[in-house]
C-alpha cells in the first residue's frame, strides 16, 4: 500500500530539509504532498527546489488559512491508500511510521495513532503545553467514551478514504478533534503505538497558543452534537 504523506508547511525554513530528508529516505511506497501556507521566509524558495521531485507533489496557498486548511488542501491530491500528518519542524520522527503501517496493511485496525505518553523516556513540552495536552485528552476520553493517550498527536494514519469520508471542516489547529470527535461517533477503533518526540520551544517556531486549546474544546463539544 502507498503512503501518502500530508505535510502542512507555514515559515519552516530551518528544518524543512532536514524534515525532507528524514521522509524521503523511508523505505516504503509513498509519497509526499507539501502545502505550503503562503510562509514569509525562505520556505517557499525551499520547495520551489522540489517541484520536479517524482515522490513530491508541492501545492502553494495564496493566503495563510491555517494548518487544517493545508492538510484538506493537500489530502485532494492523496493517491495513496493510507494517509498520515508530518509536521514541517522536527519534533516527531518519521522513522516511526513505519510501524504504525503494519496493522493497516494486515487489517488489523483502519487508524493508527502515535502515542508521545507511551513512550516514557519522552522528554516533556513545556509545563503549560503539557497540562493542557493532558487536560484535553482527559476531556475527550471521557465526552466521547474512547481510551487513548495522546488525542493531540500529530501521527494520525488511517485509510485515506476514511478520512476522505469524514468530510473535514477545519481550519487551524482543530484538525485534531474534529478527526477524533468524528471517529469516535463511527465507534472506529483507535491502535495506539508508542513513537519518539523533540519538543521545541515557541522561540524555536512552536506555533500553538492557548487560544487553540480553548478552540479545540469548542471543537469537541460541537461536533459531540452535530456531524
Amino acid at each position: 500500500m502507498k503512503l501518502s504523506i500530508l505535510i502542512p508547511v507555514y515559515n519552516e525554513e530551518a528544518t524543512l530539509e532536514e524534515i525532507l530528508r528524514r521522509v524521503l529516505a523511508l523505505p516504503i511506497d509513498k509519497e509526499l504532498i507539501l502545502v505550503d501556507d503562503c510562509s514569509t521566509d525562505g520556505t517557499r524558495e525551499i520547495l520551489n527546489q522540489y517541484t520536479e521531485h517524482p515522490d513530491i507533489r508541492v501545492v502553494f496557498h495564496d493566503r495563510n488559512s491555517g494548518k487544517g486548511r493545508a492538510v484538506r488542501t493537500a489530502l485532494d491530491h492523496a493517491t495513496g491508500e493510507i494517509v498520515v500528518v508530518q509536521d514541517a519542524d522536527l519534533e516527531y520522527d518519521p522513522a516511526d511510521l513505519l510501524p504504525m503501517i503494519a496493522p493497516i496493511e494486515n487489517g488489523e485496525a483502519d487508524v493508527v495513532f502515535g502515542s508521545r505518553r507511551l513512550k516514557k523516556d519522552n522528554p516533556r513540552s513545556l509545563m503549560t503545553f503539557f497540562i493542557g495536552g493532558m487536560t484535553l485528552n482527559w476531556i475527550t476520553c471521557r465526552m466521547y467514551g474512547i481510551r487513548i493517550t495522546d488525542c493531540a498527536t500529530c501521527y494520525k494514519m488511517m485509510k485515506t478514504d476514511l478520512l476522505r469520508s469524514l468530510n473535514l471542516r477545519c481550519e487551524r489547529f482543530e484538525f485534531c478533534p474534529e478527526v477524533i470527535a468524528k471517529l469516535s461517533r463511527r465507534k472506529i477503533t483507535i491502535i495506539e503505538l508508542p513513537i519518539s518526540y523533540a519538543p521545541r520551544t515557541i522561540e524555536e517556531g512552536k506555533k500553538i497558543r492557548w487560544r487553540d486549546g480553548i478552540e479545540a474544546l469548542w471543537t469537541l463539544v460541537k461536533f459531540r452534537f452535530s456531524k
